[in-house]
């Protein structure tokens, strides 16, 4: 299993005790780039740029940052097997 898919295991077991460092791994891990905001960072995917996470600096993270996370890694997957099957 790789270091992605063991962070998102933990992920879906626990969605508390997350860092913004935390997800910046997981979504760079996933092919995400970032961008650096004011208060925040802007986590988008170069193939499919509908997928777009915002994080805030903040150290502890609400539960909805790590959803979203979740949400976005299984909606990755989904469109890369999608394209892969139309290739």
């Amino acid at each position: 299993m790789s270091s992605v898919d063991d962070r998102l295991e933990r992920m879906r077991r626990s969605k508390a005790g997350w860092t913004a460092a935390d997800l910046e791994k997981l979504y760079v891990g996933l092919g995400f780039e970032v961008r650096e905001g004011g208060k925040h960072r802007v986590y988008m995917h170069p193939k499919f740029p509908e997928l777009r996470a915002t994080v805030t600096r903040s150290h502890s993270l609400a539960k909805g940052y790590i959803e979203h996370a979740l949400h976005l890694a299984k909606r990755l997957k989904e469109m890369e097997a999608q394209h892969e099957d139309e290739n």
